[in-house]
C-alpha cells in the first residue's frame, strides 16, 4: 500500500518499463493516477526496449541527476546483415548485405575494440535535441543533421549467444551511452551492418530490474481497501 501524503514528501519507485510504451508515457500515467504534478525519470528508455525506469515523485524528482550519473547494464540482440534508418525496428529495413564470411571469432573480437573509453555519435532517431527540436522529428523530415560524437565508456561489452543473423549481448555503461550507435558501429566495422532488434535494461547502480514493478503491480500497491 502507497500513503499518498508519502507521496507528496517524495519517493522512488522502480518500474519495468513495457514494451512500446515511452518512458513519457510512464511518468504521465504515474503523474496522474498519483495526483502529484513533480514526477520525472533517470534515463530514458527507447520505446521499442524493455526494462528498468527510476521514477521520481515529489521531492525524490530533485535526486534524478544522481541518478542519471549511474552505470547502465543492458542486455540485447543485434542482428547481423541488416540495418535501418533509426538502428532498430521502429524502421524498415533499408539494406541488407551477405553475413556467410563471418566467423564467430570475427564477432568476439570485433566486440573487443569497443571496450573502455571512445568517442561515440548518437544515432540521428533519438530524443537529443539540436536547434531546440528533438533528432528524431528531424529525423522523420529527412533533415541532414550534423550530430558531434561525445566521448563514453563501455566497462563490458560480452557476446552471449551466436545464432547467426541475430547476436545476444551483455553490456555495462556509462551515463550517455547509445546502445544503438553501438549496434550501429559494431555492424560498420564487421563491414554488413548491424540493427538491434530487443533491448532490455536490467540495471542502474545498485537498482536491479528484478526489484522493479510493471504499471500494474504499481496500480495495486496504489488500491485502498
Amino acid at each position: 500500500m502507497i500513503n499518498p501524503e508519502e507521496l507528496k514528501d517524495g519517493k522512488m519507485f522502480l518500474i519495468d518499463k513495457e514494451l512500446r510504451w515511452t518512458s513519457f508515457d510512464v511518468v504521465k500515467k504515474i503523474r496522474n493516477l498519483v495526483k502529484v504534478k513533480k514526477v520525472g525519470h533517470a534515463g530514458t528508455l527507447d520505446p521499442l526496449a524493455t526494462g528498468l525506469l527510476i521514477v521520481c515523485i515529489g521531492k525524490m524528482t530533485k535526486q534524478i541527476n544522481q541518478f542519471m550519473e549511474l552505470e547502465k547494464e543492458y542486455t540485447g540482440t543485434m542482428v547481423l546483415g541488416k540495418t535501418t534508418p533509426s538502428v532498430d525496428l521502429e524502421t524498415d529495413f533499408d539494406s541488407e548485405t551477405p553475413i556467410d564470411h563471418l566467423q564467430e571469432s570475427d564477432i568476439i573480437s570485433n566486440a573487443e575494440k569497443f571496450k573502455g573509453l571512445i568517442m561515440q555519435i548518437p544515432p540521428i532517431y533519438s530524443a537529443l535535441k539540436k536547434d531546440g527540436e528533438p533528432l528524431y522529428k528531424k529525423a522523420r523530415k529527412g533533415e541532414h543533421v550534423k550530430i558531434d560524437p561525445r566521448e563514453v565508456e563501455l566497462k563490458l561489452f560480452e557476446i552471449t549467444k551466436i545464432n547467426l543473423p541475430e547476436v545476444e549481448f551483455k553490456i555495462v555503461c556509462s551515463k550517455g551511452f547509445y546502445v544503438r550507435s553501438l549496434v550501429r558501429d559494431f555492424g560498420s566495422e564487421l563491414g554488413v551492418g548491424a540493427s538491434l532488434s530487443a533491448l532490455r535494461r536490467t540495471r542502474i547502480g545498485e537498482f536491479t530490474v528484478e526489484d522493479a514493478q510493471s504499471i500494474d503491480g504499481f496500480m495495486k500497491l496504489l488500491e485502498t481497501e
